[in-house]
């Protein structure tokens, strides 16, 4: 615990065999209370290896139901649990975990109820690998978010992010995209319920094992990053009621 506040960790995995072990072994299990590791049907031993590890919390999808539906998977076991504090941090290490207690820390004092590990501030990203067009497409929409969302954030696709447990039962993300732009849902969400977002400075690893989607279904999920952020603007003018900001 932190501050008195329940803090759990949740993994959402997909063919993490090779890096699991990595990223667990930076947890900071001394102020982190539980572990849940939640696998989508990989077709490596993740699994496996997250029994080796002794993960008292495994869950694991009879079929894939994709990075939106992982987390679904996950925010609900860790609510379960009575998690005051929920971080994602994806098990494939492209994030390093030596960031937790900085950003559990925020949420348990009080100070911002969600925090995002951004790869834009600083020069993370383009240093830590990532290609020259995930960072301008990175940096397109993010601009495209700011302007239609009202809000400042460096970055809206990190996947590597702080909840309080109070924040994630205030939205309906039940309902979200099963696929990657979930992620940009949940904030959207999250802004529509007035609530503030930090950001702090994360380094970030692209390398064979690190989990990356291509450039078609990064092109999907741009388009759905446009459609959120119209989405969110027009239901913000009354234009349009969306289903996407009913409360829970």
């Amino acid at each position: 615990m932190l501050n008195g506040k329940k803090i759990v960790i949740v993994l959402p995995a997909y063919n993490a065999a090779l890096t699991l072990e990595r990223t667990y072994g930076e947890i900071p299990h001394e102020v982190v209370d539980e572990v849940v590791l939640v696998d989508d049907n990989s077709t490596d031993d993740t699994v496996g290896v997250a029994r080796k590890l002794g993960l008292k919390h495994i869950i694991s999808h009879e079929k894939n139901k994709g990075y939106g539906g992982n987390q679904k998977s996950c925010y609900k076991k860790a609510l379960e649990l009575g998690a005051d504090i929920v971080i994602m941090l994806h098990p494939d290490y492209q994030y390093t975990p030596k960031l937790l207690l900085a950003m559990s820390s925020i949420i348990a004092n009080e100070v911002y109820p969600v925090v995002l590990a951004s790869r834009i501030l600083g020069n993370g990203a383009l240093k830590g690998g990532m290609p020259l067009y995930k960072y301008v497409f990175n940096r397109f929409l993010t601009l495209f978010e700011n302007i239609l969302l009202w809000e400042k954030l460096s970055e809206y696709h990190t996947g590597y992010r702080a909840f309080s447990a109070d924040v994630l039962r205030s939205i309906d993300f039940t309902h979200n995209s099963d696929d990657f732009v979930f992620d940009n849902e949940m904030i959207s969400q999250i802004f529509m319920n007035g609530y503030e977002i930090a950001e702090v400075t994360c380094p970030t690893k692209y390398f064979d094992e690190a989990s990356s989607i291509n450039f078609k279904r990064s092109m999907k999920y741009g388009r759905g990053v446009l459609r959120v952020s119209l989405t969110h603007r027009l239901h913000k003018w009354g234009w349009i009621n969306s289903k996407l900001y009913k409360k829970r």
